[in-house]
């Protein structure tokens, strides 16, 4: 099931107050999601929670915080995020119980992209997006995942039309990478989200509140309009079916 944000660019209303609107068994779906982390904690260690600091990602990091669970956290730091998430990592790292551990493309590989590529090079092809992402976000997402047994992550059913099948407990790459991924989210509303960060008052970014339902680099990242799909201001150069950087694509 596809998700559409419901919106609107001249209110003035925060994302907090536009979307927020639990559904009727939000509790239920609480109460599954916080079962599943300390499940997560207790059997499957080490276990890390990848965040990109986006709306999701701030609520787990807020249940592991709240439920005290010994699940560090590792962000992507590609080296293009916007200002208003590098602050909202900053503050993160300040306030936060469990660990947050920033890992960054390796910089001569930065450049020798640049400079063979060019700084625009996302926008020429699809390959050159995805090589982009592969120096930027694939490259150190390795490195966070080393040694792991399990990670988790922000996906939902309703972000896309390639999520819709996103299980709790994703055991597909076990075989081939040893790797539990953990979605405990997946059955969650994007109201059921914001209602969890109006409610408990989580820090969020404020790009939300600028209509960007999904936030990633600067230069592949922009606000959506009324009727757009709620993963529509990424990529918004390609076609709807590549619009994967790769972190959550199975090989």
């Amino acid at each position: 099931m596809t998700s559409t944000l419901i919106s609107s660019r001249s209110a003035p209303a925060k994302a907090t107050e536009l979307n927020a609107q639990a559904s009727p068994d939000f509790a239920a779906k609480l109460a599954e999601t916080q079962a599943l982390l300390r499940r997560a904690a207790a059997e499957f260690a080490p276990v890390t929670q990848a965040s990109s600091l986006g709306a999701e990602d701030v609520v787990i990091t807020h249940l592991i915080n709240s439920l005290a669970l010994d699940i560090p956290v590792f962000v992507l730091e590609t080296g293009a995020l916007h200002t208003e998430t590098l602050a909202l990592l900053e503050r993160t790292q300040a306030h936060s119980r469990a660990p947050i551990v920033v890992y960054r493309p390796v910089q001569e590989a930065v450049i020798q992209f640049v400079r063979d590529q060019g700084q625009d090079a996302m926008y020429q092809s699809i390959a050159l997006r995805k090589a982009c992402c592969g120096v930027r976000k694939m490259a150190p997402l390795a490195r966070a995942l080393q040694g792991q047994k399990a990670w988790i992550t922000g996906l939902r059913q309703e972000q896309s039309a390639a999520r819709a099948e996103v299980p709790l407990l994703d055991e597909s790459e076990v075989a081939t990478k040893s790797l539990y991924k953990f979605n405990p989210l997946a059955r969650w509303t994007w109201g059921d989200v914001w209602h969890y960060i109006a409610t408990n008052q989580v820090d969020y970014n404020p790009l939300h509140d600028q209509f960007f339902p999904s936030i990633g680099c600067a230069p592949c990242t922009r606000a959506i309009s009324l009727g757009e799909e709620f993963r529509a201001g990424r990529w918004w150069w390609e076609d709807e079916a590549a619009k994967e950087c790769g972190l959550h694509v199975k090989k």
